[in-house]
């Protein structure tokens, strides 16, 4: 475990290029900046200057080398490095309420968008006219979509939503793509076509992952719980309700195990074996020692007298983060071995952890 520090100002995404050298993150404002990893230091040697609004969501594709961003000014970019310089794309996204989240197909041939305007803009390249369109997945969307992740076979599209809603769409382009066969998810994949709609999530589904072969998705909600959908097992939900503040973001490491993490400020194992079999393994950060010794009675009147807290200097928690972690996101291995990841969060911080398999 190691924590690299980006300043104050809370981060609440970033994305890797492909061999890991650089990484770009927005501290809460309207630009990205691109880091390169110089001995033990993050070194700034880019700036992303074109949104307007508060960026909400980066994702860096590995073989383009293009970047694209969303922000809550309603707009996409896709980022293209000509010459030592990023050259921005506008998109054409058309939507009416701010982006929040943005991630690349797996074959980089498209990407998705989740905004407040109760749509996914699918948005892909058109040759002809040398820009990028997108097309609208609306129904049966009832409200923000707050997470996206794609299957592994480019087509498929999970997304969560502040309806409370797990859904998974077909997202095939027939201008740019072959006709799909069919997933164990469903056969018929039109556009916009809804595979999988759970609709008693318990809260806000702040982040979704499909796992390595594609067969389940997990995601995690705003009621502090974790669930599993099974492709094969007919769709079945597990769900689990944790004990944890709310979990913001969820990986999977293997096809499974996952790391998910939010609001406690670390990240926690999951292992998924099979419908019904869904438990928390363990809490992957290891307190820090402190040398704190026990207060006295008389110490802890007088703290409360004083400063109003029963606490003594040092309001520390004891995790690596001092903040709620927003992403996390592999840094080593594969999608079904994962062995090192990172995450970001809202204390300006980014912290890198191996997973031991």
């Amino acid at each position: 475990m190691s924590l690299y520090s980006f300043g104050l100002e809370p981060l609440s995404c970033h994305a890797w290029n492909k061999d890991r050298t650089q990484i770009a993150i927005s501290p809460n404002s309207n630009v990205v900046n691109i880091y390169q990893k110089k001995g033990k230091e993050w070194v700034k040697i880019h700036e992303l200057t074109e949104h307007s609004g508060r960026i909400t969501g980066i994702d860096w594709a590995p073989e383009s080398n293009r970047i694209v961003t969303c922000a809550s000014d309603r707009n996409a970019y896709v980022w293209t490095l000509k010459d030592g310089v990023w050259k921005p794309t506008l998109v054409l996204v058309r939507i009416n309420r701010a982006a929040t989240c943005v991630k690349w197909s797996p074959l980089e041939n498209k990407f998705a968008l989740g905004s407040g305007a109760k749509l996914i803009s699918v948005c892909y390249f058109e040759q002809e006219n040398d820009w990028w369109l997108s097309k609208h997945i609306k129904k049966p969307i009832r409200s923000t979509v707050l997470s996206l992740d794609w299957h592994p076979n480019n087509i498929l599209l999970a997304a969560g939503s502040a309806d409370l809603h797990c859904r998974i769409f077909s997202a095939y382009i027939k201008d740019i793509e072959e006709k799909p066969g069919p997933t164990p998810w469903g056969a018929k994949m039109p556009f916009g076509e809804l595979l999988m709609d759970h609709k008693d999530c318990g809260g806000w589904v702040h982040g979704v992952c499909f796992s390595p072969s594609g067969d389940s998705l997990a995601w995690v909600s705003h009621n502090s719980a974790i669930s599993v959908a099974h492709a094969t097992q007919g769709k079945e939900v597990t769900q689990l309700t944790t004990e944890h503040l709310p979990l913001l973001s969820v990986l999977y490491v293997s096809e499974t195990e996952m790391v998910a993490a939010g609001h406690d400020c670390c990240p926690y194992q999951f292992s998924y074996k099979g419908p019904g079999d869904l438990t928390w393994v363990k809490k992957l950060d290891v307190p820090k020692q402190t040398s704190k010794t026990g207060m006295s009675a008389m110490q802890h009147f007088r703290n409360l007298d004083k400063k109003a807290t029963t606490e003594e200097e040092g309001s520390e928690l004891d995790t690596l983060h001092q903040n709620s972690i927003t992403q996390l996101s592999i840094v080593e291995g594969t999608r079904a071995k994962v062995e090192k990841f990172s995450s970001v969060a809202l204390d300006g911080a980014m912290g890198l952890w191996d997973f031991k398999h």
